[in-house]
């Protein structure tokens, strides 16, 4: 089990002596008895179907997996009744199953609904957006009326970390995966979907753990961080997620201000191309960033400068010395030794082709646009032309690959599913490295915790040699949260968070009304 660091520590203590002042205030649901919470949120799901992508993180209110994941990033029986055993050759892996448990529509949890969701997952006619990311695991069996068994095609390390999946019924299968009624055994039940509006959950009262004290939860969905901070300071919401600066804005009148470390990683994708594809351009553009002045300058010191996917919030496997250091200089002279000569405007070009490539990012999200607009300025500084644009999501997903985009992503559980994902062969943005591959592989298949860190580091160092995206920095997470509720737990946030998954709400069954 990995110990909380002590910066978490520290933030508990101060939100437990913050919570102790002053009393509740007028919720936004207007219920007295804090039985109800609205809560605001940047992006609204396509779906509810963990197989199409929801609860990826782990935490989804909705459903449980086998098992979830402590604050402390380690795993404990969710669904299952005791923790994952591996075989002696790590090849399966053997769960044993908590009996008594529903689903939310009164139907009995069994084995047979832990083999269909699996091999729904593993099943291309599903079309499951999550079956890449279960490559390595072939086939799911039943051994008893309690107990199920993984195989794996190899020792997989991290293979406990993906069963946090969420389990849905047997019964509900069989369909679309658009088509899946969203049941599952969590805390909470889907009760209204007002799409490009919000969600009404209302508390599954016969939840194997207990009928959560917060019996409804809204959730509003405000793409546009702007806006999502006026409604909240209007007192519309409970709760919000909020860019550091805007949510300092809001603290005060029985609001505060809670911060949390992550591991989400904010990185500028380089696509295979003449321009982005170039090693020297890779290379340039990682010693052009002037990491230190956007953590200090945008994200007022919320967050920390980072050279590779290996977040520092998994300092086991991280290599201190893994970094590009800020050389306007050097960056200069390999472009200028690559061939790449400065025209009339400043742009480089070599054999007619310009040194010019799109950025795109997501609308309304301020710390995005703020990131994207200071690595274009650093790029321009070093001859290298960044146009930005700021698209929805949708569009950004077709051109995924095509363009560079400055993106999220990471896990404080593991660098498996962050790393392996985004830099072994087969990556959407065609990066191949054989060097940065093997020890990928030999960071996935080894058991040995010493033996897996020196494996990632390696990868760190190969990584360095021959970059293939531009990682910028670790964001912290801001949220202001109204403190009418006793119950929080500090955590380390991966990247995908918010009202339905991670931050402060993360386990939002388990609070009680102040």
């Amino acid at each position: 089990m990995r110990p909380l660091l002590p910066p978490l520590v520290l933030t508990a203590l101060a939100l437990v002596a913050a919570g102790c002042t002053g009393g509740p205030t007028q919720s936004a649901e207007g219920t007295p008895d804090g039985s109800a919470i609205v809560l605001a949120d940047p992006e609204e799901p396509t779906s509810l179907n963990p197989l199409l992508g929801y609860g990826r993180g782990g935490v989804s209110k909705i459903y449980d997996g086998l098992v979830e994941h402590r604050a402390d990033g380690s795993v404990r029986p969710r669904l299952a009744a005791e923790p994952p055993e591996p075989a002696a050759d790590g090849l399966s892996w053997t769960v044993t199953l908590r009996e008594g448990v529903t689903f939310a529509d009164g139907t009995t949890f069994g084995p047979e609904d832990v083999l269909a969701t699996y091999r729904a997952l593993l099943d291309p006619a599903t079309g499951s957006t999550e079956r890449a990311g279960y490559a390595g695991l072939t086939g799911v069996e039943q051994l008893d009326v309690h107990t199920v068994r993984f195989t794996l095609a190899h020792t997989w390390a991290a293979f406990p970390h993906l069963l946090t999946l969420g389990i849905l019924p047997s019964e509900a299968l069989g369909v679309p995966p658009a088509d899946v009624r969203p049941v599952g055994t969590g805390p909470y039940k889907l009760v209204e979907w007002k799409k490009g509006d919000r969600m009404v959950l209302e508390a599954n009262a016969s939840h194997f753990a207990g009928e959560p004290r917060i019996r409804k939860l809204t959730v509003v969905f405000v793409p546009d961080d702007n806006t999502r901070a006026q409604r909240m300071r209007a007192g519309e919401f409970d709760g919000a997620e909020l860019p550091p600066r805007l949510a300092d804005e809001s603290d005060g009148d029985g609001l505060r201000v809670i911060t949390h470390r992550s591991a989400d990683l904010r990185s500028v994708t380089l696509p295979a191309g003449p321009v982005t594809g170039d090693s020297a351009i890779r290379m340039a553009l990682n010693h052009a960033v002037d990491r230190r002045g956007l953590v200090d300058g945008l994200l007022g010191g919320k967050g920390s400068p980072a050279s590779t996917p290996v977040p520092d919030a998994l300092p086991e496997f991280l290599d201190p010395d893994a970094e590009f250091p800020h050389d306007e200089v050097l960056a200069n002279l390999l472009l200028d030794q690559a061939g790449w000569a400065r025209g009339a405007d400043g742009v480089r070009v070599r054999d007619g082709v310009p040194a010019r490539f799109t950025l795109m990012y997501p609308l309304g999200d301020a710390v995005r646009a703020d990131l994207a607009t200071a690595f274009a300025a650093d790029a321009r500084a070093v001859g290298v032309d960044v146009q930005l644009a700021g698209l929805g999501r949708e569009a950004i997903a077709g051109r995924v690959g095509a363009d560079a985009l400055l993106h999220g992503g990471g896990s404080p559980f593991d660098p498996d599913p962050t790393t392996y994902p985004a830099l072994h062969t087969g990556n959407p943005w065609g990066y191949s490295n054989p060097q940065v591959d093997a020890a990928l592989d030999t960071g996935r298949r080894l058991l040995d915790p010493a033996q897996r860190a020196a494996a990632y580091k390696q990868f760190q160092r190969a990584y360095l040699a021959s970059p293939g995206m531009v990682v910028l920095a670790s964001v912290q997470h801001a949220y202001v949260v109204r403190e009418n509720w006793t119950g929080y737990q500090p955590v380390v946030d991966p990247h995908v968070h918010g009202a339905l998954s991670w931050g402060p709400w993360w386990n939002l069954e388990k609070w009680v009304p102040r």
